[in-house]
């Protein structure tokens, strides 16, 4: 890569925020890539500068560690195939992608979401995180998750605890991390033949003993199965959508405290319809929610946003 900074406005015109994942739709995507580079980003491990993020923590008594009140999502920089987007996007280069992890870093941006149905996503978080030293990676909360896996254009299901194993173990090897701080279960919608059939969270308890994971999530699409997830004593965090236009899991929420379990939010903005400065205080108003996945491309847009969410929370 060179010596090289990302541009403010790093690969995207639009003036929206995304959310993450390939359960997470945004119209705040343009149709050509706009990545830009200037010369002078270290692409080596990032040091904390005089615009560094502080972003808060906030914590629950089942994760090991506290977590940031919002972090990123990097699915767009590995998959544009199949993902409920309204609009198309083009992946970014793989230099782009990288000095836009580095510049997150750089920034005092400490959580990100990964997946292995996200394509390049985490092979490239990997080379990031393979340049930075061992205090640097402590400060960070590293997410990914089992179950789906994107081949040929299509989503793929396994929640086999063989499946689980062997995905948690490639996963590893592709983020370059001897542990990740959490794994989520990712459903296929069936929450609750997942949670009580197919061995997967008795699998990853096992990864769990082995010190390979920290914490054991799962993220949920249906409430029942959100409350299942919450009453089952190995699960330690769930994942939900809430947001203005979708309150309903918000019930789940005095259980989660009372079980001491954490509640990550996914799609925060409502496929990009929702204002970011209006909906993150609002999410986190909710002192029993523990985190946001936020995503997005545009480095100016997304400084905004944890700003917002930074502020609120102080």
């Amino acid at each position: 890569m060179g010596n090289r900074r990302v541009d403010p406005n790093f690969m995207s015109s639009s003036n929206s925020s995304d959310d993450n994942s390939s359960d997470h739709a945004s119209d705040a995507t343009s149709h050509s890539f706009h990545g830009k580079l200037t010369n002078d980003f270290n692409t080596h491990a990032p040091t904390k500068n005089e615009r560094a993020l502080n972003i808060p923590t906030r914590s629950a008594p089942r994760l090991h560690k506290p977590v940031p009140v919002i972090g990123w999502g990097a699915f767009k920089i590995g998959r544009n195939l199949g993902a409920k987007y309204p609009k198309a996007f083009e992946i970014p280069s793989e230099p782009d992608a990288l000095a836009l992890i580095h510049q997150l870093i750089n920034d005092g941006v400490c959580l990100f979401d990964t997946a292995p149905a996200y394509g390049l996503s985490e092979e490239r978080l990997g080379k990031v995180f393979a340049t930075i030293t061992p205090t640097q990676r402590d400060q960070l909360f590293i997410s990914t998750k089992v179950g789906e896996t994107f081949v040929d254009g299509a989503s793929h299901f396994d929640f086999s605890p063989a499946a689980v194993t062997r995905s948690v173990r490639q996963s590893l090897l592709a983020l370059h991390c001897e542990s990740v701080d959490a794994v989520f279960v990712h459903s296929s919608g069936n929450d609750l033949d997942i949670l009580q059939d197919s061995g997967c969270v008795q699998a990853l308890d096992e990864l769990k003993k082995q010190s390979l994971i920290g914490s054991i999530g799962f993220s949920s699409k249906t409430i029942l199965g959100g409350e299942f997830a919450l009453k089952h004593e190995l699960i330690d965090a769930v994942m939900l959508e809430i947001h203005p236009d979708a309150t309903d899991m918000l019930s789940l929420l005095p259980l989660a405290h009372s079980l001491g379990k954490a509640v990550f939010v996914k799609k925060p903005l409502a496929s990009g319809t929702l204002e970011p400065k209006i909906v993150l205080p609002w999410i986190l108003a909710h002192k029993h929610i523990t985190s946001i996945v936020i995503g997005g491309l545009n480095l100016a847009r997304l400084r905004e946003n944890f700003m917002t969410a930074s502020l609120t929370n102080q």
